[in-house]
């Protein structure tokens, strides 16, 4: 009898194709990373508890509902205490997420928005445009960001747009360096040069070709922008020009906690924290985006 089974090809096996998938295998690189999918937890925790911010406490951030209780230490009713005006602390935090998220956000989307198309075409274009981006890049390398922060900041008597501008300008950096070297490595690839030599412009060939197989660097360099933004807002506003009281924010209640830490630790202990494992978690969680989605990983 004929073994049927020799015969021809073996056909693949069901679900070969989705294992074999680079999305696939992206996602079980980055889940073998402990550490940045539980990074990715906590900061997907924070976001929500930033955008369900009323649902998470019964108070205002600004409700001075326990005046009596002032500078009460943390409790089963008060979780993080209150602070010196009367203000429940744990409040104060939650809502604190939204401004130090949101300027995190708005400065990554505001770096990508320069960066990507910078980079993509110095990658591909390179000669004298690339020099002149990669000269701009050296002098935003060697000028100190928070002494740059702090000038601009002043100028233009800080607030949250300020800052979202500063950190933006200083966060696209990474995000052009980044595409650039991914669209360098694509720039002999044979579907560009058919495109090359179909006549397609170098416009045309960035956005439709190389900008949508660069969507690896883009999403590291988008999350890795967040925490760099956060911590340059909560620099200035710890120093006092960045964003402005009655706003909560982990800075500022920061630079106000330094005056009760001796007595009345939870006034600095806990927007240290918040910040702390913010931008721990979204570092972590960016770095293993990263190594996940590193092309010469594939395979492996």
């Amino acid at each position: 009898m004929t073994d049927l089974s020799a015969a021809g090809p073996a056909l693949p096996r069901p679900g070969s194709a989705k294992r074999r998938s680079p999305l696939y295998l992206a996602w079980r690189r980055f889940a073998a990373n402990k550490a940045a999918l539980g990074a990715g937890i906590i900061l997907l925790v924070i976001i929500l508890m930033a955008i369900f911010a009323p649902l998470v406490s019964k108070t205002g951030p600004n409700e001075q509902a326990f005046l009596t209780k002032a500078l009460a230490f943390p409790s089963s009713e008060h979780w993080f205490g209150i602070d010196d005006l009367g203000r429940d602390f744990f409040t104060r935090i939650v809502y604190g997420a939204r401004v130090s998220l949101g300027i995190g956000l708005s400065a990554a989307v505001f770096s990508l928005l320069l960066g990507l198309p910078l980079g993509a075409l110095a990658g591909y274009l390179g000669g004298r445009f690339d020099w002149v981006i990669m000269r701009i890049i050296e002098l935003f390398s060697v000028v100190p960001p928070l002494l740059a922060a702090l000038l601009l900041a002043t100028l233009t008597r800080g607030g949250v747009w300020a800052i979202v501008l500063i950190a933006g300008l200083f966060g696209w950096v990474n995000v052009c360096l980044l595409v650039r070297a991914q669209v360098k490595s694509f720039r002999e690839k044979e579907f560009i040069m058919a495109a090359q030599a179909l006549g397609a412009s170098p416009w045309h060939i960035v956005w439709r070709h190389l900008i949508p197989n660069s969507v690896s660097p883009v999403i590291v360099g988008f999350v890795l922008a967040i925490p760099l933004a956060m911590m340059l807002e909560a620099s200035l506003s710890f120093l006092g020009i960045g964003v402005q009281p009655p706003t909560p924010s982990w800075g500022q209640m920061i630079n106000v906690g330094m005056n009760f830490m001796y007595f009345y630790w939870h006034m600095a202990v806990f927007p240290v924290l918040a910040l702390a494992v913010t931008i721990l978690a979204a570092s972590l969680l960016g770095d293993g985006l990263r190594d996940a989605l590193d092309p010469t990983l594939k395979g492996r």
